[in-house]
């Protein structure tokens, strides 16, 4: 009895989410659909590469888009994670030298207020370091994730090794999440 309550819980969310107006959206899925109409030209497994390599989306949106596209889910995983990762090492090398650039321009307010807000968020990763850092990029909520993973990694100067091996590990955490609410739930969802 609590298990079809929950289902059918479950299944009238499912149902809300795929007809709720843009107001009822959360800023991930308005990007995400707002992405899919900018690349709906392009193959579908580009679309999610692509909308996997932008911050704040990542594979969260790229596994969204993938099942919204109907790509099946062991061609959208490993693209989604590819996608993710791809802009990481660039991170790690040339974001301090990028920052410090746009520093002497009329940029340096916002580079000011990218680095205090991925600074407010590091309190977890100061304190427990690498698993801090594997749980933070990891769980997928909004602000979270490999790119301002790597940007923490590098203003708190963390050991690299140790920071590239948390946030891969992390990507795929947080890949694994986003296949079971993308691919799974929607999938028990339709065997009801």
């Amino acid at each position: 009895m609590a298990i079809t309550k929950a289902f059918t819980a479950l299944q009238n969310f499912m149902i809300l989410a795929k007809t709720a107006t843009e107001d009822e959206l959360g800023l991930t899925e308005k990007l995400v659909y707002s992405m899919l109409d900018w690349f709906k030209n392009f193959p579908d497994v580009l679309t999610i590469l692509i909308i996997s390599l932008f911050p704040i989306l990542e594979c969260r949106g790229g596994l969204i888009a993938a099942s919204l596209l109907g790509v099946d889910y062991w061609i959208a995983i490993p693209v989604c994670i590819i996608g993710n990762l791809l802009p990481v090492p660039f991170i790690f090398l040339f974001i301090e030298k990028i920052f410090a650039i746009l520093r002497k321009t009329i940029l340096k307010k916002l580079i000011d207020k990218i680095e205090n807000k991925a600074m407010k968020k590091s309190e977890k990763v100061t304190k427990y370091k690498r698993w801090g850092l594997l749980l933070f990029v990891g769980i997928p909520l909004p602000g979270t994730g490999a790119w301002t993973g790597a940007l923490i990694a590098v203003l708190l100067k963390l050991n690299l090794k140790d920071s590239v091996i948390s946030i891969c590990l992390g990507v795929l955490m947080s890949s694994t999440i986003m296949f079971i609410i993308s691919y799974g739930i929607p999938w028990i969802i339709s065997l009801f």
